[in-house]
């Protein structure tokens, strides 16, 4: 076994705060929002934590580490259809980061939770909430936005199914991708093909560190 260096410390918090920030959501979502008081307004506040978080890894897939990159693994069609088939006959290679299909996976929960925080900021209650955009755009579109913001948000709860349902299936063949999200390590047999991961630039973090809190101060307050 070899011990790889992959994820970096701003990987591992944006990914645990959005654990977090979307049990939140999801619960103040999906019931009464008991023990909370005002459930609506502590979703919304969810909603633009996600945000900030989401502006973020955004800009960090485009100027982190190594495998915090968008180009660094999402892969071609191909390819990720022929890691697929090796995978199913027990001889895929090892990936330090994301693997081809992990890749793909990551882009459309980031995309649909971009589409969901965002659609959120257009919406009200009818009762006494209003998102800070609501009133900027048509009723017609407000509605459709409602649409969306309800039918996407099953999508991401069945794609955090898979994500965990992923997780379990490299558990069992001896990759532990818990832990790696921990301590910013993984264990592999053999040589990963994208090679280990770097450290993280940090000024650059700083950088974005201080836009993503811009944005969810903006939103708290508005």
């Amino acid at each position: 076994m070899q011990r790889i260096w992959v994820w970096d410390i701003w990987v591992r918090i944006f990914h645990w705060a959005l654990v977090l920030v979307l049990i939140v959501s999801f619960y103040t979502m999906k019931t009464e929002g008991y023990p909370l008081m005002f459930p609506v307004d502590w979703h919304a506040r969810a909603g633009y934590t996600v945000l900030g978080l989401l502006l973020f890894r955004w800009l960090w897939g485009f100027f982190g580490s190594r495998h915090a990159r968008f180009l660094n693994f999402l892969r071609s069609p191909f390819e990720s259809g022929r890691y697929l088939w090796l995978f199913l006959r027990g001889r895929a290679p090892s990936y330090a980061g994301h693997n081809p299909l992990g890749g793909w996976m990551m882009l459309i929960m980031l995309l649909s939770l971009t589409l969901q925080a965002g659609s959120g900021l257009f919406l009200h209650d009818d009762i006494l909430f209003e998102a800070p955009l609501y009133g900027s755009v048509s009723d017609g579109t407000t509605k459709l936005l409602t649409t969306i913001h309800n039918y996407n948000g099953n999508f991401l709860l069945i794609l955090v199914g898979l994500h965990i349902a992923a997780v379990v299936v490299h558990r069992l063949k001896g990759e532990k991708l818990v832990g790696a999200m921990f301590n910013g390590h993984k264990r592999l047999v053999s040589a990963p093909v994208d090679g280990p991961g770097t450290r993280a630039v940090q000024w650059r973090a700083v950088v974005m560190l201080v836009l993503a809190v811009g944005l969810m101060t903006w939103l708290w307050n508005s």
